[in-house]
């Protein structure tokens, strides 16, 4: 039971990880929420600018200048959260890997594979924590920007919603939580070690 248990955490915590480095990597964090604007779809990531005609599927990205440019606070408090979140969950899932029955790692010290479980555990919580922070401050940035505009009577011509860059790394790193959460509270419960 164990076994299976550990094993379908890990599936479960590849899968989320998997959602927390593809929001990292993506630039879709903001979209615009009119899709009829010049008739193109325009997308804000934390590393570059997309657009996308509507009519011929052209789309074109801008580089932000420099990772080392004077960026918005926003992007660079989430870039500072979500690079770590995604190597301690890359970390943990490591550590859920030599942890299986199936891998030939300690074969005969079945303790310090338990020990070693609940740190990946840790690492993975900790890593989703970072990650829910960043993908939150993201949020809340944008919606303060976009109510001291309002609050000005200021329009700039596009109105940006939340992309799915920002929703699926939100999802990634409650799901690494609940993954996290299985490997330290319920594995103590199953094997009361």
């Amino acid at each position: 039971m164990i076994e299976i248990f550990q094993l379908m955490a890990f599936c479960l915590g590849l899968f989320f990880t998997l959602f927390l480095v593809i929001a990292t990597c993506t630039d879709c964090w903001m979209g615009n929420a009119d899709d009829s604007v010049e008739g193109s779809l325009k997308c804000r990531g934390l590393w570059r600018e997309c657009v996308t005609n509507v009519q011929d599927s052209i789309r074109t990205c801008d580089q932000y200048d420099s990772i080392l440019a004077a960026h918005p606070l926003k992007i660079v408090v989430t870039r500072a959260l979500l690079i770590p979140a995604d190597l301690l969950a890359g970390l943990a899932l490591i550590m859920l890997l030599l942890r299986l029955d199936c891998v030939k790692f300690l074969k005969g010290v079945p303790h310090i594979k338990l020990k070693l479980c609940y740190a990946a555990g840790f690492t993975l919580g900790l890593g989703s924590v970072l990650g829910m922070l960043g993908s939150v401050w993201y949020v809340v940035d944008v919606y303060t920007e976009r109510a001291t505009l309002m609050l000005h009577n200021m329009f700039l011509g596009i109105r940006y919603d939340f992309g799915w860059s920002c929703w699926l790394g939100m999802a990634g790193s409650a799901g690494c939580f609940m993954v996290s959460v299985m490997l330290t509270c319920c594995l103590y419960i199953i094997t009361g070690q």
